[in-house]
């Protein structure tokens, strides 16, 4: 179990249970924003949700294998808690790493996310969001 600070909160299986819930709504919403909306605008959007998408997928997992979730301003402790919770993590939290690369650009940005970024954001989060699911099936 991955050692307990100030940066995380204890969370229950049944409350991982519910962050994938979210990540896959996330998720889906982004699908159908992707596929039907190309203006730049709601790309950018998509990848939001994208993001968002993978953060909770991130949630579950570790909720599931640690018990607990990241809880702190900078998003990066939840790659790094992610990268602790199973025997990939690593993998797992560099692809959390390349969401939360495009976290502040669809967010917060002025500047629209390309077509190419927001397609891998999409698929990024599918990635987390599909291991979440496996996670939660254990």
């Amino acid at each position: 179990m991955a050692p307990r600070s100030s940066k995380t909160t204890a969370c229950s299986v049944e409350d991982a249970r519910a962050r994938l819930r979210v990540a896959l709504a996330y998720l889906e919403v982004s699908d159908l924003i992707l596929d039907e909306r190309q203006h730049t605008e709601f790309l950018t959007v998509a990848t939001g949700l994208a993001v968002l998408a993978g953060i909770a997928a991130s949630d579950c997992i570790c909720g599931i294998r640690l018990g607990q979730i990241h809880r702190g301003q900078s998003h990066q402790g939840a790659a790094d808690l992610l990268a602790t919770a199973v025997p990939d993590g690593a993998k797992l939290a560099s692809t959390l790493r390349r969401l939360l690369d495009l976290k502040d650009a669809s967010h917060y940005g002025v500047k629209f996310i390309s077509g190419r970024s927001a397609s891998d954001a999409v698929r990024w989060a599918r990635t987390l969001v599909e291991r979440a699911e496996h996670e939660a099936q254990r």
